[in-house]
């Protein structure tokens, strides 16, 4: 999210059903999702996101995961630019949907509650499953704009926040205040409030049976584990427990925690407590992720620097990006390096054995020059996400199940090669120059065709030559 910005009856059914098989099984949501891949629908509708849904699935997608769902502050008289600009009439802010004023489905911005249930059974048709971003951490920036069911809900606005829910954090690295306050304007949300988490988790359980399979927690690090210091307005940090179906609230649980893949948006910093909340979530990978883009940048990198994941959790939990939608939207961070390259790294990312790769989808028409392109929510992306190379690399990854992999790179350091056991190999270029190689390899001798770009390469006595085109990537099996 942006850091720097100022059912009733079928949930009542769903809520016996899910006590009863919280009871009877000891399952709890998955924090890792092997060999799958994982497409950021950035802003797109959720009627796009459907009528999208087939070139998704064929893309080799498994998961596809949507802006917030809930309600959310309606900003600049409700316009739909993903960002205010002098040279556009239409104004708007794509972050307004990361500003909750209650917790139903749907908003202005990306759809109804019904197009996000046909969205569900489009995916359902294709075999993907739907991951959505939700955020119980905090409310709109105006925070007299939330509305009353959620007031009332937790029993006055004032039981709403933690004590320290206004106060601005000023030590990042400081646990009490991280948890519990305010963040760039944001008030923070009294997660461990039993009668929030019960409103929170009727939430949850709607969009779980419209058909989401999967949640994206934003800012998660912002929301305390049982081993945390407390806020004076709470009593136990439960949160976690209860949000992956460990525990239940007020007599309500999870429905289907088994079925259920959760990760969290845990930047890494000093004092985060990654291994702890990597026993309840999937994480992110954000310091490898910067590590790539440098690499990515100079053209250049050493296969050691590639082999470390940069996180204490198991890699199996770690979801992998490129860059995401902060980096490109806040400080523009990522938004300088080229589609060229965010595609070799993507192929670096998905090419290995271990984490779960995000493909961050850009605005269509964005350019360096013009990051927003044709500046609208609800549009789909660039054509990037369905690109051949792309395409080739995640059907590698699925065929690729099981292997294990090695990382070799080029003396220069600007091809990398992953192998996978000795079933397939990627090579990368990741310079604007050609290159040819003479690598080690562990593919049997013989002759390969990239069915891409149809280069041919040779490889004898364990060496494996060849040529390849600058920013390009190549698949042999």
């Amino acid at each position: 999210m942006k850091k720097n910005f100022v059912l009733a009856s079928l949930l009542l059914l769903g809520s016996c059903f899910c006590n009863i098989y919280a009871e009877s099984s000891a399952q709890y949501s998955k924090s890792s999702a092997p060999d799958k891949v994982i497409l950021h629908a950035w802003s797109w509708s959720f009627n796009t996101i459907a009528e999208n849904m087939k070139k998704i699935a064929d893309a080799g997608y498994d998961f596809v995961q949507t802006s917030p769902a809930q309600t959310c502050y309606v900003g600049e008289d409700g316009g739909l630019a993903l960002f205010s600009t002098p040279t556009d009439s239409v104004k708007g802010k794509w972050y307004y949907y990361y500003q909750p004023t209650d917790w139903k489905v749907g908003n202005y911005l990306l759809g109804t509650r019904d197009e996000f249930k046909s969205m569900c059974d489009s995916a359902y048709k294709y075999s993907v499953k739907v991951i959505v971003d939700v955020l119980p951490n905090h409310t709109a920036v105006d925070h007299t704009a939330v509305l009353p069911d959620l007031d009332n809900a937790v029993g006055g606005h004032e039981n709403l926040f933690h004590a320290n829910g206004f106060k601005p954090i000023t030590k990042w690295n400081d646990r009490l205040e991280c948890t519990t306050g305010e963040m760039g304007g944001l008030p923070d949300v009294n997660t461990e409030n039993p009668d929030f988490q019960y409103y929170y988790m009727q939430y949850v359980n709607d969009l779980i049976n419209l058909g989401a399979r999967g949640f994206r927690y934003d800012t998660a690090k912002h929301i305390g584990l049982p081993s945390d210091p407390l806020d004076p307005n709470a009593k136990v940090n439960n949160f976690w427990l209860v949000a992956t179906g460990r525990e239940a609230a007020k007599g309500l649980s999870m429905l289907m925690p088994d079925s259920i893949y959760i990760y969290g948006e845990v930047l890494q910093d000093k004092n985060v407590k990654e291994a702890e909340y990597a026993e309840y979530i999937g994480l992110t990978a954000s310091s490898f992720g910067h590590k790539l883009r440098e690499a990515l940048e100079k053209q250049e990198v050493d296969a050691q620097a590639l082999k470390e994941w940069n996180h204490p959790a198991d890699p199996s939990k770690l979801v992998t990006w490129v860059e995401s939608h902060d980096t490109y939207c806040n400080a523009h961070e990522s938004a300088g390096l080229t589609d060229e390259q965010i595609r070799m790294g993507w192929i670096v990312l998905a090419a290995r054995k271990d984490g779960t790769p995000l493909f961050y989808s850009r605005p269509a028409g964005s350019s360096r020059e013009n990051y927003w392109g044709n500046n609208r929510v609800g549009n789909r992306g660039n054509d990037e996400f369905f690109h051949p190379e792309v395409v080739a690399v995640n059907e590698f990854r699925h065929k690729m199940a099981g292997q294990p992999d090695k990382i070799l790179t080029s003396a220069d350091g600007a091809v990398i090669e992953i192998e996978r056991g000795n079933k397939g190999v990627a090579l990368i270029n990741i310079s604007d120059s050609k290159k040819k190689i003479d690598m080690s390899t562990s593919l049997p001798d013989g002759e390969y065709i990239d069915s891409i770009h149809n280069q041919e390469f040779r490889v004898k006595n364990g060496k494996i030559k060849g040529n390849l085109s600058p920013l390009t990537s190549y698949l042999l099996y």
